[in-house]
């Protein structure tokens, strides 16, 4: 039954192409997406349309059309409908939520530049792509209360205990009082006591100033974070003293790979970098704390006369990087830099990159809310970031 229903929708998907061209290509997708919400919600219940089985958890009530506009046009879905939570879970499928949140978030980034007259022909087309419909800024206003009530509750969730804390910073351009400036994304994500890691929360500032780190801080704090064993983070300013105010007595790991980034403008020859990019490595490499401070020792002997300023800097630097050698040995490699964030680094430059500039803080806000949460429920319920069984 299951592989003729599959082969009729098939059927149905390729006479559509076949008949109408490339503009039967809104219709096939009606046909795919419609069949495969049928499909999860028989899962979802635990039993197929008219089936009598025992593993069935609910029963399903119709359908109820919603309309998409998608980058083929506007498409009419008919969602598949139950009648009643299961266990609390309402049903809902994926194939038109997975994605929605980002993807209306950078819309509506663009779409205000737009309204705002802000925007060039450029940007235009990109709305017109993106949307496939003409925006006005009353459906602007309207789609971004809600959204931003969505994102609102997340960035406001109750946190509890968390390992390790990882924090960074980045840039975007911000229009604001009649010019451009640059907005500081401050984000935060951690690792609890299970190994999972998540998004902890994000903000948008006029700069990395302490201030700002403090207050974003101390909203961590209040929201219920604690238990902190570690931070780690790139020397960003005013950074390490609201961590101080904010969480005293919790160590800091200063990014290893950010600290070889800033030791090669202070090597003095370019024919020296190599050697001295060597011996930073074997210094973080090291099995303990003890050798690597050993290692660093004899990295600035060797170097004391040939480069003096790199020897001056690293002798106040570089053992920021060594608090990582407390850890189990299984957690150095993930902690000692800030890597954990670059696929989500490239996810946010990835679509801050289609908006260019952003026509204030909460359009900012709102589109790197919407990424930051979306990777995060990735990350959450996805496999273990670090194994706790070393400890």
């Amino acid at each position: 039954m299951t592989h003729q229903s599959e082969s009729s929708t098939l059927d149905a998907v390729l006479e559509s192409i076949a008949t109408q061209g490339l503009g039967g290509i809104a219709d096939a997708i009606r046909v795919l997406v419609n069949e495969a919400m049928k499909i999860e919600r028989s899962a979802f219940l635990g039993a197929a349309p008219n089936e009598r089985t025992e593993s069935r958890r609910g029963y399903a009530n119709g359908f109820k059309p919603k309309t998409v506009a998608t980058r083929v046009g506007a498409i009419e879905f008919a969602i598949p409908q139950v009648r009643e939570a299961i266990e609390g879970e309402r049903f809902y499928p994926t194939a038109l939520e997975r994605g929605i949140r980002s993807e209306r978030a950078l819309k509506l980034a663009v779409a205000e530049m737009y309204v705002q007259g802000v925007s060039t022909r450029k940007v235009a087309a990109i709305t017109e792509e993106l949307c496939g419909v003409q925006v006005s800024s009353q459906q602007v206003s309207r789609a971004a209360a809600a959204l931003d009530e969505e994102l609102q509750q997340w960035r406001s969730r109750e946190l509890g205990r968390c390992r390790y804390l990882v924090l960074d910073a980045r840039y975007e351009k911000v229009r604001h009082a009649g010019s451009v400036m640059s907005a500081a994304v401050l984000i935060a994500t951690g690792v609890d006591d299970a190994g999972h890691r998540s998004v902890l929360g994000v903000s948008v500032s006029r700069s990395e100033a302490e201030v700002h780190w403090r207050d974003f801080l101390d909203s961590l704090r209040q929201r219920g974070l604690h238990g902190l064993a570690l931070v780690v983070s790139d020397d960003h300013a005013g950074l390490r003293q609201a961590l101080a105010a904010s969480f005293p007595g919790v160590a800091w790991q200063r990014c290893q790979f950010h600290l070889q980034r800033n030791a090669a403008p202070r090597v003095p020859t370019v024919s020296l970098r190599p050697s001295i990019a060597r011996g930073l490595r074997a210094v973080f490499n090291a099995p303990d704390r003890p050798e690597a401070e050993r290692l660093l020792d004899r990295l600035l002997e060797d170097h004391a006369e040939a480069a003096p300023d790199f020897v001056r800097w690293a002798r106040d630097n570089v053992p920021d990087g060594f608090a990582v050698f407390a850890l189990p040995a299984t957690h150095r490699r993930c902690l000692r830099t800030t890597n954990m964030l670059e696929r989500l680094n490239k996810e946010l430059l990835r679509r801050t990159r289609v908006a260019t500039l952003f026509p204030n803080d909460a359009s900012l806000l709102r589109l790197a809310t919407a990424v930051l949460m979306e990777i995060s429920e990735d990350w959450v319920t996805g496999r273990r970031y670090l194994s706790m069984d070393a400890e």
